[in-house]
Parts: C-alpha cells; structure tokens; sequence
C-alpha cells in the first residue's frame, strides 16, 4: 500500500521568512560547536581520505573499511555525512530506491573537503585543524571572558606561560604544534614560489622565525643560486631538516636579526604587539643593505569589518592571535605601513596575494 502525505488546508507559515531565517542562524550559533566537533571526528576516522580513495562511499561502505564493532556504526555515520552534505562539506546522490523505497545515499567530496585531505607528501589542513581543536588551545579561550575584564592573555591565563614557552614543556603538545605547522607552510609556501617573483634575482636570504627550514627548502629548491639562513632560537633549530644551501643559526630576533640582502618573515609580525615588532623590524633594518628589503608574508584586514569569507577566516586568526599568543593580532594595510614607518623604512609595496595572505616589500 502507497503511503501520502496530506497538508492541512489551514496550514500556513505563522512566521515570515525573514523571521525564520533569523531564528535559524541564531539557533545555528547557538550549537556552533557541533561543526568543529564534527570534523574533529570526520578527521580522527579519515572519512575524508576514506571517500577520496573511493571516489564515491556509503555509509555501509564506509564503516566495513573502518572495521567497526558497533552495529550503530552505519546509522551513525550517515548522520554525521548528512550533517555535513548540509554544510556543503561533501556532496550527497541518491542511487535507485531500494524494495523498501528508499534510495541508498551515497557521498563524495567537495573541493572544501579536500584541503583535508593529504596531498603529495601528506600535506592537508588536517593537523591545523587538530592544533586549534587542541584541549592546551581550548583552554585558553575558557580564561577570554576573565582576559577582557581583568587582563592578561587568555593562553598564560591558562597555562602560566607564553605560547612559545609551553611547547618545550609538553612533547605531545610540540609535535602537534610543529605538524600543523609544517603543514600549512607547506601548502602556502607552494603558492608563494608560484606567484612572486621577487625570489629570482636574490644571491642571500634570511628567514627570520623560519622554524625547521621548511620555507627555505622549498624556496631554494626552486631557485637553487640562493645561498640562505634558517634563523631562529637554538632550541628550534636543533630539529632543523638540512636542506641544499641553507645555513642554520640560532638567536633571538628581539635582540639581533642575521645580516642578509633581503630578509624574509612568514606570520611573524601577527604573533607580537605593535611594540615587539617595533623592536624586529627596528633589527631588521639595521642587518639590511641600502638596497635591502624585508619580505612580509601577512593577512590584510580591511579598515571596515567585510562579510565576506576571505575576512571571516582572517578574524578567525585574529582572535587565535588574541587568545593565544603574546600580544598577536592581524593588521590592516595603514597598521603595516605604520610599522614599516616607524621603523625606519621608506615604505610598503604590496606585491601579490596568495589565498588570503599578501606578500608585502619593505623597502629602505
């Protein structure tokens, strides 16, 4: 026997679009930690990495690969592939019906989804993700209400030290730090050598902060002639990965910058107040030649707050700077030019952008 659905004659909305959709968002909000929970899980289970190989799974499909025990598994996942379908993070198709009348979902990626995906050489957005959902970040922002009325900075709040401290306190910590972030340089970095040319005609190169060298790895290996320094504190660089032509050498940037043609810095400045980079850029400029430049890798935030999704991602950042590292902050293109000015150089030129990072030129 077929089964129908009736409508009341008298049903009507008793609420305009407007309103409801308002309600909705509102609603949305106030459950906003089921997404990022989600994914948390969707990344723990590599659904994603499930599907790409597949091309196309269901449910069933899925949790037979995931080897699970519980006979739940499949309803579950479904929901969880659902909830995602709706935040256009895969894609959903119905095959034919089955004697039941309902027709097997079955889910595939989008090109969001991908980023979390690893490419070439296990490179994904993944681990970035694990480094904010880390319990040592989530923390910090539970001390954000205390920070704003009483002061400090939610992380030392939190854990009684800099966020650049505590890693050497907590391995685990560390290595999931270091992973996102070889990651995300990784895949930035890749687009950078793609779309600035300013690398082409440098002979010497310092990349200040620059970590393990992974920066300097990629750029040299696109521009072998560079003869180039890794620089920064001795306790990073004892994990440096060697690469052709980079040199590594430890110090502190707040007191010396190692002399170069051309310095480079990659989300430096939005980890340090105006004053810190003050006391960087002031050292940078003395280790420059006349000639000399300091290339600036940063987000742009407009002077007017935009809603559009480049911005969105950079006020993201701005309140993970807020919370968790020492007076860090995004900047607008005056903040920058600002900073250049006040310490000493003659200007900014804002080369190109990649994603929704610019490379910047501080020039003497």
């Amino acid at each position: 026997m077929g089964s129908s659905v009736e409508e009341s004659k008298g049903s009507h909305r008793n609420t305009s679009e407007e309103e409801e959709q308002n309600y909705c968002t509102a609603m949305r909000l106030a459950a906003s930690s089921v997404l990022p929970m989600v994914m948390q899980t969707v990344i723990q289970l590599d659904l994603f990495g499930i599907i790409a190989k597949a091309g196309q799974a269901s449910a069933s499909e899925i949790a037979s690969l995931l080897a699970a025990n519980n006979p739940a598994s499949t309803g579950m996942l479904d929901r969880l592939l659902h909830f995602l379908t709706a935040h256009s993070l895969i894609t959903c198709s119905a095959l034919d019906a089955d004697h039941g009348g309902r027709g097997k979902r079955v889910y595939g990626l989008t090109p969001i989804s991908k980023y979390f995906v690893p490419e070439q050489g296990d490179i994904s957005l993944s681990p970035f993700f694990t480094l904010i959902q880390d319990k040592i970040f989530m923390n910090s922002w539970c001390q954000l209400k205390n920070s704003v009325t009483e002061g400090g900075i939610p992380f030392n709040r939190a854990h009684g030290i800099h966020s650049f401290e505590y890693p050497a306190k907590n391995p685990i910590f560390n290595q999931v730090f270091n992973t996102a972030m070889l990651n995300h340089t990784i895949m930035i970095t890749n687009k950078i050598v793609e779309s600035y040319k300013g690398f082409g005609n440098l002979k010497h190169m310092v990349d200040v902060g620059g970590g393990v060298g992974t920066t300097l790895g990629i750029i040299t290996s696109k521009y072998p002639t560079i003869k180039a320094i890794n620089y920064d504190l001795p306790h990073v660089i004892q994990n440096a990965v060697p690469y052709p032509g980079v040199e590594y050498l430890g110090g502190n940037m707040f007191e010396s910058v190692s002399n170069g043609e051309t310095i480079f810095m990659k989300w430096i400045l939005h980890d340090w107040s105006d004053e810190e980079c003050l006391k960087l850029l002031t050292n940078c400029y003395k280790a420059l030649p006349e000639n000399g430049m300091v290339t600036v890798v940063e987000g742009l935030l407009p002077e007017i707050p935009e809603r559009s999704v480049s911005v969105q991602a950079l006020c993201n950042a701005d309140l993970v700077m807020m919370t968790q590292c020492p007076g860090g902050r995004e900047r607008t293109r005056q903040e920058f030019l600002d900073l250049a000015m006040a310490s000493g150089f003659a200007g900014v030129r804002f080369n190109c952008r990649v994603y929704v990072f610019w490379i910047m030129e501080f020039f003497k």
